[in-house]
Parts: C-alpha cells; sequence; structure tokens
C-alpha cells in the first residue's frame, strides 16, 4: 500500500498509525490524493487480519485537517460538466463521486476494529467528519488555537462526510442545527462537555492516549450501531420538542435567508430526512443533498469569492510584482476626525508608531480619545489586557506640528472633502516628507488626478480609501492616479496588509468603484420611490434580494444631506440641470424644508430611536409623491429584485469598460466588503457569469433599458464579451493567470 499524504506504520500489537501530513503545505486538507489514501487505508484496516485496530493523527503543528480542499473544488466554479452521459448515468456518476469519502468512512466506521483519532488542534468540515466517523476522540488542552467547526454553511455548501448525520446523532437535533446552520466553532472544552470528544490531554500524550483506548476497546462500535440507540432529545416525527425544534428552525432559515441560501434549507433537509432513517439510509440523503448544493451558482460563487478570492487578496494577489516589500517604521494621520481616529487605532493596534495631526493638540487628543474607548471596551470584555492596551495607545502621538511628520514612510490624509484643504495639507505635509516617503488620501469621491495636482511628487501620491467604522470594516480600496507608479501603489497594498484588511485596487474615476457602484442601489430605490412605489414594498425587496439594508434606510445611514451634496457636485461636474430634476428637488424638499437628513439626526427615510435604531418608515414620504402601488405580487418582487442588482451589475461593467477596474476579483470582493452586494451571489462580476450568463445578462438589461431607461443599457464591452460567450472570469482573470495564458 502506496500513501502520498499519510504515513503509516504498524506496531507489534497490531495497532495501525496513520499520520495525515500533506506535503508542502502548513495545514492538512482533504485533497484528492489524501481521500484517496483514506480510502486505501481504510481498505487496508477492513482486510488485513493482522491489523487489531487504528489510530489517526496529524504530522502538522497546526492541527489535524482544515476541510476540504477548496482550491480544488473552485478550479471548477463556474464551469459545465460535459454531458456526454444520459441524465440517468450523469447523475449515476455524480452520486459515486461524492459518495466516495461517505461511503468510506462508513466501511472504517463499521470495520469490526476499533478506530481512534488524535485532535491535536484544528479540525474543521471535512477534517472534523472523518473524525466524527472514528470511535473515539482525543482533543488537546493545551492548544488556545484549537477549533472543531462544520464551517460549510459560511460558503453555500453543507456538510457531505456524513457531518449532517453524525453530528445530531451524537448531541441531539437541538445542539447540532446551529453548529452546521451557521457553521458555528467549538473549544476542546465545549467538545468534551456536548461528547463531540471522549477526552482532553496534553498535545504530546493524545497519540498514547487513542492507542490506549483502541488496545482496551476491541469491539468499538460508533453509538448508532448499538441495538436500541435514541437520539439525543428524539427525532423531529416522533418527539414533539424535536418536531418543534425542527418548524422553528425552518422558520428562522427563511427569515434570514430568504431562500438566497440553498445550503441552509438543504441542511435542514438533511437531517429532518436523514435523523428519520438508519445511518446508511441518512448518509445516502445527505450526498443528494450535497451534490445539488455543490452544483448551484451559489455554492459556486462563494466558494471562488468569499474564500478563494478573499484569501488571495488577502495575501495581496494585485501588489505590482518586482517592487521590494515596505515595512513600516511610521505612519502619520492628518485629520484626527471620526476617520482619521479610526485609521490611528488601526495602525496601532497593527504595532506600527503612528502620528496623529490635526489644527490643535487639544483636537488631535479628542482623536486619540476614540482609541481609548476601543481599548477599554476590549480590556472590560476580556478581548485584550490593560497592558497590551496601554502598548497601543503608547504608539499614537499627537501633535499639531508637521515636523513631527518628518521620517513618515506614509501619510494617510482623512480630513474633510473638500479640494483646497486636502491640497494645502498636501503641501504642508510634503515639505517635511522624505523624497520616497507616500502620500495616500482617504476620499471616497474626489479624483486622484485631480489632488495630485497639489503634490510635487504626483508619482508617490495615491488613493487609500478606508470605510466607516474603520476598525470593522475589513475592506481598504486603493485608487491609482494617472501618474501613481506601480512601486507607490506596492507600498500602498503592504501598508493594507500590514493593518491587516484586504485591498483591493481601481484607477482613477470620480467616485473610483465603490462609491461610484454604491450609488446606484440607493438612486435605484430613489426611483422606485418617484415612480410611486411604497417605501416599505422598495425596502423589503431590497432586503430580500440580498442587500444588508433597504435603499431608503442605506440614504438615511450615509445621510440625505451628503446625497444631496454629492447629486448636485456631479450634476455640476457633468453639466446637468439640477432645478429641472425631480428627484433632487425631493431630495432637497426632505433635507432643506423638512430637516430630515438621516440616521445621525434621528430623523430621515425613517424615525430613530435614542440608540440610532429605525422604528419606523417616516409616515409622510410620500407627502410630495403619490402611492401608486401598495401591495407586491411575486411578479413585482421579481422586477424590482432584478432592477436592484442588475442595476449595480451594469455599473460595475461600465468601470471595466473605462478601465476603472481591471481583475474581477476586486470587482466582486469590492462590491460584496464595500457596500454589501448580495453575498450569495459571490459578488457583482459572479452574479453576471454564474446567475445569469452573460447573454442572458445582456438581454435582461436590454429589457429593463427599454423599460426604464439608459441607467440600464449595458456597456459596449458586455456586448463583446457576450458575442464572444466570455464571462468576467475569462476577461479579466487574475493577472498571474492571464501572464500564464498569453505564454
Amino acid at each position: 500500500m502506496k500513501l502520498e499524504t499519510f504515513g503509516w506504520e504498524v506496531d507489534a500489537d497490531g495497532i495501525a498509525h496513520a499520520v495525515f501530513d500533506v506535503p508542502g503545505r502548513s495545514m492538512n486538507t482533504l485533497t484528492g490524493k489524501a481521500v484517496a489514501d483514506i480510502i486505501a487505508f481504510t481498505n487496508e484496516v477492513a482486510t488485513n487480519e493482522a491489523i487489531k485496530g487504528l489510530v489517526i493523527s496529524s504530522g502538522k503543528p497546526s492541527g489535524f485537517c482544515a476541510g476540504a480542499d477548496l482550491g480544488e473544488m473552485g478550479q471548477r466554479a463556474g464551469g459545465g460538466e460535459k454531458k456526454e452521459l444520459s441524465e440517468a448515468e450523469l447523475k449515476k456518476q455524480q452520486f459515486e463521486q461524492g459518495f466516495s469519502l461517505n461511503g468510506t468512512l462508513r466501511k472504517l466506521e463499521t470495520c469490526g476494529k476499533p478506530v481512534a483519532v488524535a485532535l491535536n488542534g484544528l479540525a474543521l468540515g471535512g477534517g472534523l467528519e472523518v473524525a466524527l466517523a472514528c470511535h473515539y476522540r482525543v482533543a488537546a488542552n493545551d492548544n488556545p488555537k484549537l477549533q472543531f467547526g462544520l464551517p460549510e454553511a459560511k460558503i453555500g455548501l453543507l456538510p457531505g462526510a456524513g457531518g449532517t448525520q453524525r453530528l445530531p446523532r451524537l448531541v441531539g437535533v437541538q445542539a447540532a442545527l446551529p453548529l452546521i446552520l451557521q457553521g458555528e466553532s467549538f473549544n476542546a472544552e465545549k467538545a468534551l462537555a456536548m461528547g463531540v470528544v471522549q477526552e482532553l490531554a496534553a498535545s504530546s500524550e493524545t497519540v498514547a492516549k487513542a492507542k490506549a483506548w483502541v488496545k482496551a476497546n476491541p469491539k468499538a462500535k460508533a453509538p448508532w450501531d448499538e441495538k436500541g440507540f435514541k437520539v439525543p432529545g428524539g427525532v423531529p416525527h416522533k418527539s414533539p420538542g424535536a418536531g418543534q425544534v425542527a418548524t422553528m428552525a425552518n422558520m428562522m432559515v427563511a427569515s434570514k435567508t430568504y431562500g438566497n441560501y440553498p445550503a441552509q434549507k438543504n441542511i435542514l433537509s438533511c437531517i429532518y430526512e436523514g435523523i428519520q432513517v438508519p445511518i446508511d439510509a441518512g448518509l445516502r440523503i445527505e450526498t443528494r443533498y450535497f451534490i445539488n448544493t455543490q452544483q448551484r451558482p451559489e455554492a459556486k460563487a462563494m466558494i471562488r469569492s468569499l474564500f478563494l478570492s478573499m484569501q488571495e487578496l488577502s495575501k495581496g494577489a494585485n501588489r505590482p510584482a518586482g517592487h521590494p516589500k515596505t515595512e513600516f517604521r511610521k505612519i502619520a494621520v492628518i485629520g484626527a476626525g471620526l476617520m482619521g481616529a479610526g485609521i490611528a487605532y488601526v495602525q496601532a493596534k497593527a504595532g506600527i508608531p503612528t502620528v496623529l495631526v490635526d489644527v490643535s493638540k487639544e483636537n488631535a487628543e479628542k482623536g486619540k480619545d476614540y482609541s481609548r474607548r476601543l481599548v477599554e471596551k476590549d480590556v472590560s470584555r476580556g478581548k485584550s489586557t490593560k497592558e497590551k492596551g496601554d502598548a497601543l495607545l503608547e504608539l499614537i502621538t499627537t501633535t499639531d506640528n508637521y515636523d513631527d511628520v518628518k521620517g513618515a514612510d506614509l501619510v494617510v490624509e482623512a480630513v474633510f472633502e473638500n479640494e483646497e484643504l486636502k491640497a494645502k495639507i498636501t503641501q504642508m505635509a510634503e515639505a517635511v516628507l522624505d523624497e520616497n516617503a507616500v502620500f495616500g488620501s482617504n476620499t471616497s469621491t474626489l479624483p486622484i488626478t485631480g489632488l495630485a495636482k497639489a503634490s510635487k511628487r504626483p508619482e508617490n501620491f495615491i488613493g487609500i480609501h478606508f470605510f466607516s467604522p474603520v476598525e470593522r470594516m475589513g475592506l481598504v480600496e486603493i485608487i491609482s492616479g494617472k501618474e501613481t507608479s506601480e512601486a507607490t501603489l506596492a507600498k500602498a497594498v503592504d501598508y493594507v496588509l500590514a493593518i491587516r484588511k484586504t485591498p483591493i485596487a481601481v484607477n482613477d474615476s470620480r467616485g473610483f468603484y465603490t462609491s461610484r457602484c454604491f450609488g446606484t442601489y440607493t438612486r435605484e430605490g430613489m426611483e422606485m420611490l418617484a415612480e410611486g412605489i411604497k417605501p416599505a414594498i422598495i425596502e423589503n425587496v431590497g432586503r430580500q434580494c440580498g442587500m444588508p439594508m433597504g435603499a431608503l434606510e442605506v440614504t438615511d445611514s450615509v445621510g440625505i444631506d451628503t446625497a444631496l451634496k454629492v447629486t448636485r457636485a456631479t450634476a455640476e461636474a457633468m453639466g446637468a440641470d439640477v432645478q429641472g430634476d425631480e428627484r433632487t428637488q425631493f431630495l432637497a424638499w426632505l433635507v432643506e424644508d423638512q430637516g430630515r437628513v438621516g440616521r445621525k439626526a434621528g430623523k430621515g427615510f425613517y424615525d430613530y430611536n435614542e440608540k440610532g435604531k429605525p422604528e419606523r418608515l417616516w409616515p409622510d414620504i410620500n407627502k410630495m409623491i403619490e402611492v401608486k402601488v401598495d401591495e407586491c405580487s411575486p411578479e413585482l418582487k421579481k422586477e424590482l429584485t432584478s432592477r436592484f442588482l442588475v442595476r449595480q451589475a451594469i455599473e460595475v461593467a461600465r468601470c471595466f469598460d473605462e478601465g476603472v477596474i481591471t481583475d474581477a476579483r476586486d470587482a466582486d470582493i469590492g462590491s460584496i466588503l464595500a457596500w454589501g452586494f448580495a453575498p450569495f451571489t459571490g459578488g457583482c462580476c459572479s452574479y453576471v457569469d454564474l446567475f445569469w450568463g452573460i447573454k442572458g445578462f445582456v438581454a435582461e438589461a436590454d429589457r429593463l433599458a427599454a423599460k426604464y431607461g439608459d441607467r440600464f443599457a449595458p456597456p459596449a464591452l458586455l456586448r463583446d464579451m457576450a458575442a464572444k460567450g466570455e464571462g468576467f472570469y475569462d476577461r479579466f482573470p487574475p493577472a498571474g493567470t492571464k501572464a500564464a495564458a498569453a505564454a
């Protein structure tokens, strides 16, 4: 027997030891080769009479197994299978492939010999499923990073190697549901309390403990293979309590997912159907639901974007090659308002000495107070210690003197959106900066090329757009102006990675990528309002199509006064007639006549309570606009959903057409993290590629354009892509992929 990802030995007592150790990886994953090895050694254990039992462990100090290899799975994302077989033959082939690991683990579980696993660290997804198929589980109690869990639902999948069947049989349906539906992870102590593991031991002793148990239990069986086994808490069709749990879970899933996440619905079906039959039948049920879920566009999109692309960008995949990495010794933040204060905090939290500059020392100290409050909150909640908090605050120096900016590798300007003020700040900072230092402007709308005119070194000038609140938002948009150098872009990417955030790289344009595209959602909501659609319908459909808030609530959060200001500025820049625009006049009525500027004032489209939570839509919203549609039929919901999502995706396509963005990964991750584009779609590009197909999307955009106006008209780029049958990931692949294809 030749194994490629497992070590193998059999001791004098006939106890086999399989050591999981995928070559060249810091963490084990269930690659195709690993699954083949599990199949091979399972057959060996089952058929070799000299083997009396088996212990499985990991050769990696990082843990046992992080689950399925999503890189292998993601290579198929967006691609279809060639149906050279009949439909029945294809389904049979898919089932056999999907059931291979599931069937093997069941064979291991019923081989008639004891099987134990030593868990020294991480055991997630398929890793935990392998462990659950063993009769005995020993976990390390001295590894604070040890985690168990079935996180598949977070990327649009469901556990496909027995997780939906063994965990509910082990801990009960009620305890298992949140762990599987939400992908919650848990530590060794909780695992022991629930019965997921049977013993805790020091990392160095887990294998010995597992071997000792195997020797002492030659006739071990899984609990569900014992005569008279009963599921803890009962099963839904026999126990009123368990039935109520299943019913409530179904209602909760429907209310939270709006049917957009089929994995959760299929998980419930797996558990409900599977728990009522013997486990062998339950495992077959699980495989069928797994295959169905895996082939859905939601799973393909979420794996590609939320796992693969996110990982790549979080490691700097969009960083220009050939430039040395920058280590930041000192960074200055100019402007101690909400954004500047948040930026200073995340820099200090990353261990970077930070100078926080404002017009007065007092103002700068007020900015530092923001960090003090965050530190105090973390200490009070046990997330940090007073010593660590004090060390973080010590890294922030407050000042009103630009001489203190000297020696900074990077300056981040975070003052008001005013070109004259930003120009003045640029010149004052550059007067004391070294010639290689980078100047970054945190602006959300002002073109970087224009701001760079105030700089003596426009090649060192770049946009670094943070999102609020800075400490919670994981994305940073980096904007290159016309003269920004590749070396400056590389330094900006290094900076974003240093403060542990995800960078996307775009080119200059008014509103850049995120602000420009984000605005289409709120504006489409305004269009619907102007058409006389009841505000509650607009808001409910917005949430139900996958957006985090309704379009009107988003406008409140940004500020209706801000929306009015941006609308007027954009119209002026484009030479449009502001006075003749009904939408602009409606916003002006809300802000200037009614004083309803949004959440910050406690009143906008919504009325807000003292905690800033929306209590109700303002009853007089339609005082100036007649309500013509006050019921939402399924057809109307479908139409409004298409308008919301297609409108945003059209603007993304225009950004590609104009060269504002050049990598589909940046576009997808930016759309999800920056403005909350429906995560189940994988982002705007994946929404087009996987949910419509390029030709179908262009046809839908043309239909909407004919009905509602040119804002839906597909750009020339989309028509060319449709003619060639190209998706966004074909036309705008990762830079490395593009280079490899050209070679």
